[in-house]
């Protein structure tokens, strides 16, 4: 008899044991759903940031500097820009640059110049940045690089600009103009153009179809990387 209870309690003790180990794997399970759905929508939560840097210091007599940040959360995607010694009281093109064929993207250096007229034009970016893609204005879903709507520097020379996008639409509205290609934002370089339409600029500088060279010039760039 005393045989039958031990193996009683032992039987019990089993399936206690058995219990509690289902319910923590049912609960671990529980607990991963949520990241296996944001996996399988592609969203998630990301922030990726480009420190700006200025180009063409010698047209603008300015250090132009700043910070690009691109905050994802779900299907929202924020994008914000935060620069300073930018020429004053005008309107600056801003966007992110980039390769069709997914090649990486760089900033480029004085070696750009392939003319040799000490002026980076925004051609001459092509070969290390690539072409120009979303365009940091007030609907960058829009994709409309040439007639959207930028932001204004003060009388100061500072520029703050945020807009929050869906990204699900962004990504859809890139494929559709880029064939097929994604966003890919750590394979990108952020640019802010622009001086003064009194300029006086080198015939040897260009632009990009009848776009004057003073609203396509390159004053800042930054490469695009990931931080969390």
């Amino acid at each position: 008899m005393a045989t039958a209870i031990t193996e009683t309690g032992q039987s019990d003790r089993t399936g206690i044991i058995l219990a509690i180990a289902h319910a923590l794997l049912m609960a671990a399970v529980a607990a991963a759903l949520p990241a296996v759905a944001g996996a399988q929508t592609g969203q998630s939560n990301a922030v990726y940031v480009a420190h700006l840097s200025a180009l063409n210091t010698t047209v603008t007599g300015l250090k132009s500097v700043g910070e690009a940040t691109f905050t994802i959360k779900g299907d929202s995607l924020t994008i914000a820009v935060n620069a300073s010694g930018l020429p004053k009281d005008i309107e600056h093109w801003q966007h992110f640059h980039g390769f069709t064929d997914g090649r990486k993207a760089a900033c480029p250096t004085q070696s750009a110049d392939a003319n040799g007229d000490g002026i980076i034009d925004v051609v001459e970016t092509g070969s290390a940045a690539g072409t120009t893609m979303v365009p940091f204005s007030t609907d960058p879903v829009s994709m409309d690089v040439a007639h959207g709507a930028y932001p204004k520097a003060s009388a100061t020379g500072t520029l703050q600009y945020q807009e929050t996008v869906s990204l699900s639409a962004l990504r859809a509205a890139f494929a559709k103009a880029f064939d097929g290609q994604k966003l890919d934002l750590d394979r990108r370089v952020v640019f802010i153009h622009g001086i003064p339409a009194a300029s006086t600029l080198k015939a040897s500088v260009a632009s990009l179809g009848p776009i004057p060279g003073q609203v396509t010039l390159p004053i800042a760039c930054g490469k695009i990387t990931r931080e969390k």
